[in-house]
């Protein structure tokens, strides 16, 4: 098992909270974007999802239980990417507000990438 003592200490963990938050401001800025409950709601669930499963991997205490949500994290950040395009497709955000969303959640789905590769080195 991964030397952490808490999901808190996990770097894709902090920093997929960063994103929660982000995600939850950008989605109430515009009010296009505030009321369209479906999309507004989904790519919220889905970013939530990915520290969510940071954190009940962690405290499943094995590794392989911890990979296996550490691989639902990592699909759920590619989820937001792709709602990500559709709100900047569909102007709910503006191209800098895009990049700057699109940067933050490949930096989360790179670094439970490493994290994975370690805890496969592990077993």
């Amino acid at each position: 098992m991964a030397k952490f003592n808490s999901f808190e200490e996990i770097l894709s963990w902090k920093k997929a909270r960063e994103l929660n938050l982000i995600i939850y401001k950008i989605t109430n800025l515009n009010p296009l974007f505030s009321k369209d409950f479906g999309l507004k709601d989904q790519i919220r669930r889905a970013s939530v999802s990915i520290s969510s499963n940071i954190a009940e991997g962690l405290e499943r205490q094995t590794t392989k239980e911890f990979i296996r949500f550490l691989y639902i994290a990592k699909a759920s950040a590619g989820e937001v990417r792709s709602q990500l395009y559709l709100a900047f497709d569909i102007k709910y955000i503006e191209k800098e507000a895009f990049e700057k969303l699109k940067l933050k959640v490949n930096e989360v789905s790179k670094l439970i990438s490493g994290l994975l590769k370690y805890l496969h080195s592990t077993l």
